[in-house]
């Protein structure tokens, strides 16, 4: 519940104003004292272990730094409204931050500019906006750079055989989607809509819709070597729909996440490579910046990377790449 004076009912009314899953960490809508960062972090969704992972690391290191701190969610992803119902809520809670990832890059763009005009930080974590500067700053994995290193593992792992591919994609639309479809494709070698690819098939990052997808591939293109995965769900499905049809020790996949249900995976053979993100590095940089911001009226601005790092115990030449245990060490989720 929250801690600062909200009655029960005003707390309802506040979750249902607002449309959305909340992590209710603190809440109120006084004004925090002049110089206290009161910081709102809304995610996708509040269930998918690479938001929880953000939303506690957020948590910890506002409580490390003395800020207040809310966390809003949509109730499922691609929840648009539900993240814009988020950002009026938290306008009228009078934050002087919000961190978002938002579930579209064009779908919260006329509630961002509302709260900016108000005098409130936006920072994008993890998806970025369209146009970028629609947020002052983001903080987030370069997923065209994470898809090309994915892509170039594939094809050293391939050596002098050509590809033949399948691809699951994400949601349709999504900027992570395409800028890690088109990374890929950049690092394999291959142009969008070259014969090598056998077919391609959106799974939102669900599991079981991309088992279903690659299976439905499979049944028209059986002869291919290599699959790319949007993240390590999509992956864990497409390797239960290649196992079925005894592809899954020939054909070379790998993914993007670098969760540890997803390192696992790499240890297991499920999937020959992950590329692992850093969501807590995003949710402490978006914490420090809205403490800033809070004392000094600094704001940042433009992209910042945080980094990626393909996880395998088979390293290709011309791919820098850590161990598995390396990525159980630095891995996000349940260990």
């Amino acid at each position: 519940m929250f801690k600062r004076g909200l009655t029960i009912a005003a707390a309802l009314l506040a979750l249902t104003a607002a449309g959305c899953s909340a992590e209710r960490e603190w809440g109120g809508g006084s004004a925090s004292p002049a110089g206290t960062a009161k910081i709102g972090l809304i995610t996708k969704t509040d269930t998918n272990p690479y938001f929880v992972q953000l939303r506690e690391s957020a948590k910890a290191a506002a409580q490390a730094r003395g800020a207040e701190f809310i966390a809003l969610a949509g109730q499922f992803d691609g929840d648009n409204d539900g993240q814009v119902r988020a950002i009026e809520n938290f306008v009228q809670q009078g934050v002087n931050t919000i961190l978002i990832t938002p579930n579209s890059s064009t779908g919260v763009l006329d509630a961002i500019a509302r709260a900016r005009q108000a005098g409130i930080l936006v920072i994008a974590l993890d998806t970025a906006t369209e146009p970028a500067d629609a947020v002052d700053a983001t903080f987030a994995t370069d997923n065209f750079e994470a898809g090309r290193q994915q892509g170039a593992y594939a094809k050293a792992a391939l050596g002098a055989t050509p590809p033949k591919l399948l691809m699951i994609d994400g949601t349709a639309g999504s900027s992570v989607n395409t800028l890690r479809h088109d990374g890929f494709l950049a690092g394999i070698g291959l142009a969008e809509g070259a014969p090598e690819i056998r077919g391609t098939q959106n799974a939102n990052g669900d599991q079981n819709l991309a088992q279903q997808g690659a299976e439905n591939l499979l049944a028209r293109a059986r002869d291919i070597n290599v699959v790319y995965t949007m993240n390590e769900p999509t992956a864990r499905g497409a390797h239960a729909a290649l196992q079925a049809r005894g592809l899954a020790g020939p054909v070379v996949m790998a993914s993007i996440d670098g969760g540890c249900e997803g390192v696992a995976n790499v240890a297991a053979g499920q999937i020959r490579a992950t590329v692992m993100q850093f969501p807590g590095k995003m949710a402490e940089l978006g914490v420090d910046a809205g403490v800033e911001y809070a004392k000094t009226k600094q704001k940042p601005s433009g992209f910042h990377d945080t980094g990626s790092v393909v996880i395998t115990d088979h390293p290709m030449p011309g791919v820098h790449s850590e161990a598995v245990a390396w990525g159980e060490q630095n891995c996000w989720g349940d260990k």
